[in-house]
């Protein structure tokens, strides 16, 4: 049985606020709770005037403080941005002020332009290099308090310690992310959605390779996949024309502005260059009506060998995401009601 997951952006449609937004992850959050999906993730993005979801940390307090079941997490936190001691201890808060429903989702990617990561640096004058795995061998340390007795950490806890800590997850575009994955025993999320190449050969090797640092340690594993869900096949190409011209305009000529409407989109001249970013980006996604995006999501998860899909949904309208999470739910038959 497939279980069905949520990778939020926390998009801010033109015409509306970023406040707007955040009150949407709200209601999306709530809704897909009461569908049976498994978990809400928060992402990480600088810099843009499109997503509303700079700080993450922030974002899975408010969601996992509007509802009650569901687990609420990151997907991810930029760990090379920060002190891992710093991440361990807000997510022990987490954990803390929400038992048993925080993921630490996190990436190696810098979740934004050069100059945001220029401006997020720890060090300006002498930048760090990438110590992503000794940040994350600190981290998980401090989470599980098992630094070696010679550590100079040995001594210094990330307080508070909760009852039930937070679940450790990567993010991961690549192998590089599988293999740190599988040493360091934690779950794993393939961005399909960043990526279309090489993740189930980075999902054998995570599980073949994977650490058992506890009894009862086991490979976690999900792809994260961007997906539109209408009643029919030519409504979902209709939503979707609105984050085909949002990519366009970010990747083709750095512009980091709301997402627009279909209307727009539809109308917009594209050219032949354009229309190659287009396509490029509809090969990591799956829209379409119920049937389609079930079968299409079925092979997907099946290449990878994963039973865990992180759905990652934009659209301008957001009763037509909501619609989105419903139709998948409805289409995979996880919805309680």
């Amino acid at each position: 049985m497939v279980t069905l997951s949520v990778l939020d952006q926390t998009p801010v449609p033109s015409g509306s606020s970023p406040a707007d937004a955040i009150a949407n992850s709200v209601d999306l959050a709530r809704r897909v709770e009461a569908l049976g999906y498994a978990r809400y993730w928060l992402a990480e993005h600088h810099g843009t005037f499109g997503l509303a979801g700079s700080a993450p940390e922030l974002l899975v307090a408010h969601i996992a403080d509007h509802t009650s079941t569901i687990r609420v997490g990151s997907g991810g936190v930029m760990l090379p941005h920060y002190s891992a001691l710093k991440v361990a201890e807000l997510f022990r808060v987490l954990a803390t002020m929400h038992p048993g429903r925080i993921d630490l989702g996190l990436g190696r990617a810098p979740g934004g332009t050069p100059l945001a990561t220029l401006a997020l640096s720890r060090n300006r004058e002498h930048p760090a290099g990438d110590d992503f795995l000794e940040q994350l061998a600190e981290l998980r340390a401090w989470l599980a308090d098992d630094f070696p007795d010679t550590h100079p950490f040995r001594k210094l806890p990330a307080t508070p310690v909760p009852d039930a800590a937070p679940e450790l997850w990567l993010l991961s575009s690549s192998g590089f992310s599988a293999q740190a994955a599988a040493h360091f025993g934690t779950g794993l999320c393939f961005a399909h959605f960043i990526n279309a190449h090489g993740g189930p050969e980075a999902m054998a090797y995570y599980r073949e390779h994977f650490a058992h640092y506890r009894d009862g340690d086991v490979p976690r594993t999900a792809i994260a996949v961007r997906v539109i869900v209408a009643d029919t096949n030519e409504e979902a190409e209709r939503l979707s024309a609105s984050t085909d011209l949002w990519r366009v305009r970010q990747r083709r000529y750095g512009e980091h502005n709301e997402v627009p409407p279909p209307e727009e989109a539809l109308a917009y001249p594209y050219t032949d260059a354009e229309l190659a970013i287009v396509l490029d980006s509809r090969a990591r996604a799956v829209v379409g009506d119920q049937e389609r995006v079930h079968h299409a999501l079925v092979e997907l998860a099946s290449s990878y060998g994963v039973d865990e899909i992180v759905a990652v949904t934009i659209t301008h309208d957001h009763k037509a995401r909501v619609r989105s999470y419903e139709l998948l739910a409805r289409a995979f038959d996880i919805s309680r009601k």
